[in-house]
């Protein structure tokens, strides 16, 4: 059975979204870039071919580029995320593809990595269509970016690790191998939490979005410091 990709995000809206960006971005520009991240990673994800799917929270109407995420999402599968934590979300989110999906193994990520190669998702996608039973992605702060189940009701295992400790790759490893599994390591990737992760990121894809919109946080500096300086009044 060919794997769904599913998407799990948040609506870019100011305010709600990639706040320790801030400072130096504004909330307006914060919201930006998670716009931009979430785009790229639409892309990257289309450009698979796989079956595609949608959890989201938050409300996409009022959030940065929403006509442009809009338009990205035809021919999508979009449902809400679900549940009073994270790890909830998570696990419900992998359980709606199930239902949706039967008997086909999903590959979920977030929106963090707008950096993905999309040799990479394809290579995740092969495995699990060729019976990996878990794969995981870790990410450079500790905790992971993808996580691969060819039974998407093995993410119940979620729901007893707590997310975003510096400690959550290895122990969503351990839950893993605590319900049976033996994940297979996926390349590791840093994830844009802060301005030194985004930094980082769009220096590794210079010409997507999410680049141009890092970009536009530190135009206004470097703008004045190329700008000549002007004489004193007399």
């Amino acid at each position: 059975m060919r794997p769904v990709l599913l998407v799990v995000a948040k609506a870019p809206v100011a305010g709600a979204v990639k706040t320790r960006l801030c400072p130096p971005a504004t909330p307006a520009q914060a919201a930006g870039i998670a716009a931009a991240a979430l785009l790229d990673t639409l892309d990257v994800v289309a450009a698979t071919g796989a079956t595609a799917a949608l959890a989201l929270t938050g409300e996409l109407r009022h959030a940065n580029r929403s006509a442009g995420i809009a338009r990205a999402l035809r021919g999508w599968t979009v449902f809400g995320q679900r549940g009073a934590t994270f790890a909830d979300r998570l696990a419900a989110a992998h359980a709606e593809v199930a239902a949706r999906f039967p008997g086909r193994p999903v590959l979920q990520l977030g929106m963090d990595t707008p950096h993905v190669p999309a040799v990479v998702l394809d290579s995740a996608l092969r495995q699990l269509a060729d019976g990996a039973e878990a794969l995981l992605g870790a990410a450079t702060d500790g905790g992971w970016w993808a996580l691969g189940l060819r039974r998407p009701d093995d993410a119940v295992a979620l729901r007893t690790v707590p997310m975003s400790r510096p400690d959550t790759g290895a122990r969503t490893a351990r839950a893993l191998r605590d319900r049976g599994l033996r994940p297979r390591a996926l390349p590791v990737l840093s994830d844009v939490d802060t301005m030194a992760d985004a930094l980082v990121a769009a220096a590794a894809v210079p010409h997507r979005r999410f680049a141009a919109a890092v970009r536009e946080v530190f135009a206004p500096t470097a703008a004045r410091a190329s700008s000549p300086a002007r004489p004193a009044p007399s």
